[in-house]
């Protein structure tokens, strides 16, 4: 009987809606939750795990079945569930995939079974209402120290500002929303709950590190900065669809990580700097952590002579790493190398996915800017 009950629910797995993970949209979830009707993956069964009192959770494969826990599987499933629990989803909300960090994961989880925040959009107000205050960990630019900061969110005056008091009447940073991006970056900052957010000061990217204990308090931060975007592009492009806007509201770097450059000669020696590829930016640092970007390189399309080959030129010296990347811009070349093959095949994919891109209206006046900087 055992046996027939396992195989039972296994036969639901084929039902449509069910063969991804209903929480992260994973392939072939392994597990499911037997008291909300859902299957789910190995990841975010782990998630459940810590909401005993909403989610009960058994393994598809190895665990025992009761009858009646099968036929509420039956009954329900993700498609179900998702109609269920997803019904007031905000457009802007973040929906994490199964590569994004714990943190989001298990907010987007809480939020949807816990709090029942997408079927009752009252409890949508954190991030949803245009305006948040509240106080922050900093990284300070200077010396490294994370320090409590007033943070104010207002849609109207289209920024996000902070103050280095409570009580201080200006504030020490005015951010505007049209420029601002936030990503979470819990490795990098060394806190699960870090988030890296970048704004544009005399066109050149600015970079602060925040955190908040409370995980729930970061991801509310995270989609009112998305409710603000959002909220701005709607303005900024009346004719645009949902579709088209919430790819623009936040976004994650192509690739990142140490790699070797040169100067404009080509003759200084190769130092390691951090890398950051956002979007057609190549930045490069001293270290992950700076508040500023030593240079930036604009990454142009194929049609506008940008180019980007694998090694150096065979001239080349003083590079200690052994993968050579050159980066053909109209301008200049560019030399970097990069410590291992599997490095320097990750970012040779994300330089050439931008530079088969074509270039946006926009985008053209970005570039215009790089190549009239001093």
């Amino acid at each position: 009987m055992a046996k027939e009950r396992r195989k039972a629910v296994l036969e639901l797995l084929q039902r449509p809606g069910n063969a991804r993970c209903a929480d992260c949209g994973a392939p072939d979830p392994d597990w499911a939750s037997y008291t909300l009707g859902v299957f789910i993956c190995l990841s975010c069964s782990g998630i459940h795990r810590n909401i005993p009192h909403v989610s009960k959770v058994k393994s598809v494969r190895l665990d025992t079945w009761e009858d009646v826990q099968v036929e509420f599987m039956a009954s329900r499933g993700n498609a179900i569930a998702r109609a269920t629990f997803e019904s007031r989803v905000p457009p802007f909300y973040y929906r994490p995939s199964a590569s994004d960090c714990p943190l989001l994961r298990e907010q987007w989880i809480r939020a949807k079974y816990e709090r029942q925040e997408f079927a009752h959009p009252e409890r949508q107000e954190p991030y949803s209402a245009g305006y948040r205050e509240g106080f922050l960990w900093k990284r300070g630019r200077d010396n490294g120290q994370f320090l409590s900061r007033k943070f104010v969110l207002t849609e109207r005056e289209g920024a996000l500002k902070y103050f280095n008091r409570s009580d201080a009447k200006e504030p020490k940073a005015v951010m505007k929303i049209e420029h601002l991006n936030a990503t979470f970056q819990p490795a990098k900052i060394g806190h699960p709950h870090g988030l890296q957010v970048t704004y544009l000061k005399d066109n050149s990217t600015r970079n602060i590190f925040v955190y908040h204990e409370d995980g729930k308090e970061m991801v509310d931060w995270f989609n009112a900065l998305r409710a603000a975007r959002f909220h701005y592009l709607q303005v900024a492009f009346p004719g645009a669809s949902n579709a088209d806007l919430v790819p623009k509201l936040s976004r994650n770097y192509l690739q990142e990580g140490y790699m070797e450059k040169t100067g404009p000669k080509q003759t200084e020696g190769f130092r390691k700097r951090w890398f950051t590829m956002d979007d057609r930016r190549l930045m490069y640092f001293k270290d992950p952590l700076d508040a500023f970007a030593r240079g930036e390189v604009f990454i142009g399309s194929r049609e506008s002579g940008y180019t980007v080959l694998d090694g150096l030129p065979p001239s080349t010296q003083g590079h200690h790493w052994p993968h050579g990347i050159t980066i053909v811009t109209p301008e200049r070349r560019f030399l970097l190398a990069c410590e291992t093959e599997s490095e320097q095949r990750a970012w040779m994919e994300a330089l050439r996915k931008v530079v088969d891109r074509p270039m946006l209206p926009q985008e053209y006046a970005v570039e215009a800017h790089f190549k009239h900087k001093p």
